[in-house]
Formats: structure tokens, C-alpha cells, sequence
């Protein structure tokens, strides 16, 4: 989840003590969808694949489960901290920049599988193509990326000043993240991604959690990391800050977050040796 084409740094460092419970929230939210996809695909005993910007460490395990001793699961990102202790066994763990350096096992994967990182990568097209390149003839791309613009707010029931100030620290939030090259529109582009990168059976889906517990999990974490980056920017101050972590913490928001566009397509079967 941290891969990124850019030296202007990520908004959400994996270094901050924060990132692990955010890796945890996201998770207990998108796991059983991304797994839901894997399964459908069929990935299972034998496979190989690549997870891209890991982050944490759910999905390179749940991958490893389903290929089991005979499969490969490699799992890249430019921040190894959640996921070098998981390395062993059917997982290998790769410090690698999708958009910069040259995919793993070229033409030799099953699946590969990107989560919430291409929005950040400002090279990435050429993340995507690297991508392709990877995938063995009849392989499977999976790409889910949130789409802030989609649904931009925090809380979409607006019912009153508690849920006006989380919506305006989510502006900042989507504020700091352009600033950086994140393209907020990303995620409903997927499908067209994926069928100009040559790929077949292309299909999508969406899903939009909102009042989970995980939501205000994430929204804690994510403040507070970013907390320091929304005052320097005088998108908020601290006073406005712990208040909204106050009603974050009291459960008295409907938080929900961006939709997550999952799009898959697949390499055909009598593709050349690269695409």
C-alpha cells in the first residue's frame, strides 16, 4: 500500500507507529473483498503471485494459504517494516518500486494483485505495465484503488457540526494527498486501464463500507499521522483536531470511507513475451 513513483514522500509513512493499526483496519475492511475476487479468479494450490506495495502483511498470507507449498507469494513494497518477518516458507518479501524497477518474475505470475497503491504512484501507467508484463499468458491482474471523488465525505449523513468538521478534515486529508500526486479519480478509470493494457475479461465492482467499527479505527490512525502536516498546512488546529478524535473515539459518527473500485482482467492466453 506504500509503493510510489515519487520522491515527495508518502502521506501515510509506514515508519509511523500509526501504520500498523491502520494496516490492520483496512484489512478486517477490504480482505474479504479482495479474497472474494482471488477466490473467484480460482488462485489457488500451486500458483504464483505477486502482491505489489503489501504494506501489511493479510494479503501476502492469505495468498500463501491458498497456493500452499507449492505456490510463491512475493510480496514488494518500498517499505518492508509490516512484512519482513512474514518472509519464509511459500512468501518472499522484496524491498521494489512497481514504477521503477523491473517486476520480480517477469511473465511467470499467476496473479497480480495491487491494493489502495496506485493512486499514489505518479508513474502509474508505467506501474501498469510492469505489471502486465509480469503476468504468465492467462494470468490475472487485480487492481483496487479508492476513489475519493467518488463519495468525498467522512460522514455522508451531514447532521450537524460534529459531522461537518470530520467532512472538512477529510478535505484537508484529500487536500495533502494531491499535493502529492495522488490522482483522487483514479479508482473509476480501472476498467479502461485494464482493457488498454491489452488485457480480456475485464470486470469491476465497488464497495463502499461505512459504520463499521474498522472505519473509526482507520479515521484515528489516519489523523493522527497526519495530524502535524494538517496544521502546518492551516487545513485544521489542534484544537479542531482532538475534538474530532473526541467524537471519533465517543461513536457518535456514521464514518464510512472512499468506495474501493476492485477492476480485474486477463492476459490472453496466446500473448507474446511481453505486452
Amino acid at each position: 500500500m506504500t509503493e510510489r513513483g515519487t520522491d515527495r514522500g508518502y502521506l501515510l509513512d509506514n515508519q509511523q507507529a500509526e501504520a500498523g493499526v491502520r494496516f490492520g483496519a483496512l484489512a478486517e475492511l477490504f480482505d474479504p473483498v479482495t479474497f472474494r475476487h482471488v477466490d473467484r479468479l480460482g488462485i489457488g494450490a500451486g500458483m504464483r503471485c505477486w502482491e505489489v506495495g503489501a504494506g501489511g502483511p493479510s494479503v501476502p498470507l492469505g495468498l500463501a494459504e491458498r497456493v500452499g507449498p507449492a505456490g510463491a507469494v512475493v510480496a514488494t513494497d518500498i517499505d518492508v517494516s509490516w512484512t519482513r518477518d512474514i518472509a519464509g516458507g511459500a512468501i518472499e518479501v522484496l524491498r521494489h518500486d512497481v514504477a521503477a524497477d523491473p517486476p520480480p518474475s517477469p511473465g511467470g505470475f499467476d496473479l497480480v494483485h495491487a491494493r489502495l497503491v496506485l493512486v499514489h504512484v505518479a508513474e502509474r501507467a508505467e506501474a501498469v505495465r510492469r505489471m502486465v508484463r509480469a503476468l504468465r499468458p492467462g494470468g490475472w491482474l487485480l487492481l483496487e484503488d479508492a476513489d475519493p471523488m467518488l463519495q468525498p465525505l467522512l460522514c455522508p449523513d451531514e447532521a450537524g457540526p460534529e459531522e461537518r468538521l470530520a467532512n472538512r478534515l477529510r478535505s484537508g486529508f484529500r487536500t495533502l494527498m494531491a499535493a502529492r500526486g495522488a490522482e483522487l479519480s483514479f479508482g473509476r478509470t480501472l476498467p479502461r486501464v485494464l482493457r488498454e493494457a491489452g488485457l480480456a475479461e475485464v470486470g469491476a465492482d465497488a464497495y463502499f463500507p461505512i459504520t463499521s467499527p474498522a472505519c473509526a479505527v482507520l479515521e484515528d490512525a489516519t489523523v493522527r499521522q497526519i495530524r502535524g502536516r494538517l496544521v502546518a498546512g492551516g487545513l485544521a488546529d489542534d484544537a479542531e483536531i482532538d475534538r474530532h478524535l473526541s467524537n471519533v473515539a465517543a461513536g457518535r459518527l456514521d464514518l464510512a470511507t472512499a468506495p474501493m473500485i476492485s477492476a480485474w482482467g486477463r492476459r490472453p492466453a496466446m500473448a507474446a513475451a511481453e505486452a
